[in-house]
């Protein structure tokens, strides 16, 4: 449908608040401000002292007049990666029960001056020392190149929504290797442990900002685990939060000199779990190769520590091959990390790579394939940025055979020439927290392809994260911010943010916390100008959209499912069978394979005449470089539905008119390789 063309949706019933809970919430929570009034946005129970807001003017509620919600998305960050990496790479919590003194304080080891800040130096440069002292003072964090320092105080995630965000993708994440090599820790590096822990504390967030705000259900922090129920919180005027989960090896699965240490079973199992906790987005691989994709590389220096990282859990380094198509991934490049590879074994060098192979050699295994189907069987949306292109090509070739719509890419990580196929599934795509001016430009080159399509934007502040965030303009920038300036929706108005005795300006200290995302959205108004935050204001309509299509998909019954193949040959073997009928098994394992030759052909007998619309095509090494797809009612005359003369193997999806149709024939015209034709499944399909 045309976004004109979307019908209402359905609403749920607004949750009964029990008395005797609202109770105990009063009598156990923190004690009343003397600022708190009637007004549902200001909670009457707010700690303190404590961080101040510094926005007045009621959020937005409700749908517009095309029943369609509003709202930024932060489609990107992390709230508890200070629980990750052994608990003490990022220092300070989002909250605490004890306030916001013993939430926004650093860890124990940067006292005195920040000598023994490690990651820091690592990270920013220089010493790595600077002033602890969080509460009150902040003389030296947060800030926007401190990558260790706590981004995400509640109150500060208060501010973005006061400011018009109205989803918060908080992404669970972790990387064992970090935290097994990191001097400094106080828990398990075992990566399901840690998301585990970072999933329940996000629901302790949620229970805490409700204390505040009058008991269950009432705070703006609405934790989500279905589209309908965010657009219900959304309407309301509240903050979507929905879980997704970053992390090296999921479920347990690492690969060790390129042998998988997971099964399917324990695939299945690690998706029922993180389902079960609330998780509706993932990456399936990060940072390191895995046993079920290769990775997007880092550069530089950074990205030689990364792939020492890589050997010290896998035992391999990143291996590269010339790329097939325009696609590439990140250069590696040869810097070198002294710090990193000193962790090397004796003897252990860092290979070095040519500038013409800028691809890995790793794409989606078939245990990646088999934990993207589970995705795709439990409605859950699967984020590419930091997938290889080969196993990201892999990914949307699935998605594209099976119609299937939930991509994301979150944080400006995938290869620009993906944006349209994404688009066109129906996926949804946001820009990593950049400069205003760096971000308008990004937005600019693709602001014709969300006209095409018709959606919205997002932004991933990826805090918490250690990627850094925009730096200050300076205070004599054209178009800089004005203090105080009103709100994307124009109904509020945003002044300065404090916390303790630090006020933060955009235009001298940068995207230094989460409370800052108003003042940068506000920076992107005054450089880019109004079209450009009218997108963003989409953005929550957009990706729901996308979830939504997501939970709703049912795959389209296989008209190749029980019917008769036939075939101009098949290769003989002793071992195995490569007969017709193995191309239409329902297992990828098994594959038809023809003679050495060109001129061969496929056939399916379907049983009786049916409308067909689409053909898939999942290829083995031996695929067609130019082959056509017939059809035919009686056996004898055919009409060619479709035809290349570019195949490149993978999973091809042939569309065309509807067309009545009782047999199927893949005619080869031209081989791929020196070996014949081979095929691991023919789908046929009539949607």
């Amino acid at each position: 449908m045309t976004r004109a063309e979307r019908p209402y949706r359905t609403r749920k019933n607004l949750t009964v608040v029990s008395l005797l809970l609202l109770v105990l919430a009063v009598a156990l929570g923190p004690t009343p401000s003397s600022a708190a009034g009637t007004d549902w946005w200001n909670p009457p129970a707010r700690p303190a002292p404590d961080s101040q807001i510094n926005v007045t003017g009621e959020p937005f509620t409700g749908a517009d007049a095309r029943g369609e919600v509003r709202g930024f998305v932060d489609a990107h960050d992390h709230i508890f990666s200070n629980e990750a990496f052994g608990g003490r790479l990022i220092c300070g919590k989002p909250f605490s029960d004890k306030g916001v003194a013993d939430a926004l304080k650093d860890c124990p080891e940067h006292y005195p001056d920040g000598s023994l800040a490690i990651f820091d130096f690592i990270t920013r440069g220089g010493d790595g020392k600077h002033d602890p002292v969080g509460w009150p003072t902040f003389k030296d964090w947060p800030a926007h190149d401190s990558l260790t320092h706590q981004q995400n105080y509640y109150a500060w995630v208060e501010r973005a929504w006061r400011g018009g965000q109205r989803v918060l993708v908080n992404d669970l994440v972790t990387n064992g290797v970090i935290c097994s090599v990191y001097f400094f820790k106080d828990r398990s590096c075992d990566e399901m442990t840690s998301i585990r822990l970072q999933a329940r504390l996000t629901y302790d967030m949620q229970d805490y900002i409700d204390r505040l705000y009058g008991g269950p259900g009432k705070g703006f922090f609405r934790i989500v685990t279905d589209s309908a129920q965010a657009r219900e919180v959304i309407e309301q005027g509240k903050l979507a939060v929905v879980l997704g989960v970053e992390t090296s090896e999921p479920f347990g699965c690492k690969q060790i000199l390129d042998i998988a240490q997971c099964s399917r079973a324990d695939i299945d199992k690690g998706l029922d779990e993180l389902y079960a906790l609330g998780v509706r987005s993932m990456f399936l691989c990060h940072k390191f190769d895995n046993a079920l994709c290769g990775v997007r590389f880092d550069s530089g220096t950074l990205g030689t520590a990364i792939n020492v990282g890589q050997f010290l859990s896998t035992g391999t380094f990143w291996k590269t091959e010339k790329c097939t198509g325009p696609q590439a991934d990140n250069p590696i490049g040869n810097a070198t990390a002294a710090g990193a590879e000193a962790k090397l074994p004796a003897g252990v060098e860092v290979p070095g790579y040519s500038a013409d192979a800028r691809c890995n050699v790793r794409g989606l295994t078939d245990l990646g394939e088999y934990a993207v189907r589970g995705m795709m069987r439990r409605g859950m949306m699967l984020e590419i940025d930091h997938m290889s292109v080969k196993a990201t090509g892999r990914v949307l070739d699935l998605f594209e055979a099976a119609s299937y719509p939930g991509v994301l890419s979150s944080h400006s990580w995938m290869d620009a020439e993906w944006t349209e196929r994404v688009y066109g599934l129906g996926g949804f795509i946001a820009q990593y927290m950049h400069g205003s001016e760096g971000f308008v430009a990004e937005a600019r080159r693709t602001e014709a392809l969300r006209d095409k399509y018709g959606v919205g934007y997002g932004y991933g502040t990826d805090m918490n994260g250690v990627g850094g965030w925009p730096a200050p303009r300076g205070a004599d920038a054209p178009n800089k911010v004005v203090y105080p300036f009103r709100s994307a929706d124009g109904g509020s108005v945003i002044d300065r943010q404090t916390t303790g005795e630090r006020t933060w300006d955009l235009n001298t200290d940068g995207a230094a916390h989460y409370g800052l995302v108003p003042d940068w959205i506000e920076d992107i108004r005054r450089v880019g100008g109004q079209d450009v935050v009218d997108d963003l204001m989409r953005g929550a309509e957009s990706y729901l959209d996308t979830w939504g299509a997501s939970e709703s998909h049912e795959p389209a019954a296989d008209l190749a499912t029980g019917s008769t193949a036939s075939a101009s040959s098949s290769e003989w073997s002793l071992f195995t069978s490569y007969q017709p009928h193995r191309a239409v098994d329902g297992d990828r394992r098994t594959r038809w394979a023809s003679d050495w030759s060109d001129d061969q052909w496929y056939r399916l007998d379907l049983g009786s005449t049916q409308t067909v619309r689409r053909v898939t095509l999942d290829w083995e090494r031996a695929y067609a470089r130019s082959y056509r797809v017939d059809l035919s009612t009686d056996g004898v005359t055919w009409r060619t539905a479709w035809s290349t003369t570019a195949g490149d193997g993978g999973l091809d999806t042939a569309r065309f008119a509807a067309t009545p149709a009782r047999y199927v024939r893949i005619q080869g015209l031209a081989r791929g390789t020196g070996w014949g034709y081979s095929l691991h499944e023919v789908g046929v399909h009539g949607s």
